[in-house]
């Protein structure tokens, strides 16, 4: 596994490079991580925070944490660990489509429990997108006191979304449309 390490608004230092990496390499699944992306952040909207985000590109996909508290360490330690619930998670996830498509476990008059999907969708919603600019979408987030709006764009004619970050500020994503 090849490590990256990158610092925003600090110098990374050795020690923090070696500890980051003994406590990623400890993690599940990692013969198959080809490389991790250490990123530590000091500041922010808050000054006295220490964030770390961590890119893991394994050899079908990424998995992504990030982690802030008030000591850099910490933060390792905290993004580790959720690293490692979210590897295994996988693991276990990639365990279960394996052994439904092998062969069968069970004699067929035993009866198996279904595991629940977790990506089942349990409602659906449907909303009528008006065109609207920017500000108004923002208001009319806030007035539903929802974390995020779509929205049809009046200016672009795209389909955007905003947000609310958590430094009570706002974002927006906005779609591009690729030419083929």
């Amino acid at each position: 596994m090849r490590f990256l390490f990158h610092g925003k608004q600090m110098e990374v230092t050795d020690a923090m490079k070696q500890y980051a990496e003994q406590k990623i390499r400890r993690t599940e699944l990692v013969a198959q991580v080809e490389e991790a992306v250490v990123t530590f952040i000091v500041g922010g909207h808050k000054q006295d925070t220490h964030k770390v985000e961590v890119l893991l590109r394994l050899e079908g996909g990424v998995v992504r944490a990030e982690e802030r508290t008030d000591d850099m360490y910490a933060s390792i330690d905290a993004v580790a660990d959720k690293l490692e619930r979210k590897l295994r998670k996988l693991k276990e996830k990639m365990r279960r489509r394996l052994r439904r498509g092998g062969m069968p476990e069970f004699a067929s008059n035993t009866q198996v429990e279904e595991e629940p999907n977790p990506f089942e969708i349990v409602r659906v919603k449907h909303v009528g997108l008006k065109p609207v600019d920017v500000e108004e979408a923002i208001l009319e987030m806030n007035l539903l006191d929802h974390n995020f709006h779509v929205f049809i764009n009046s200016a672009t004619r795209s389909t955007d979304v905003v947000y609310k970050r958590i430094d009570g500020t706002y974002g927006l994503i906005t779609s591009l449309v690729r030419q083929a």
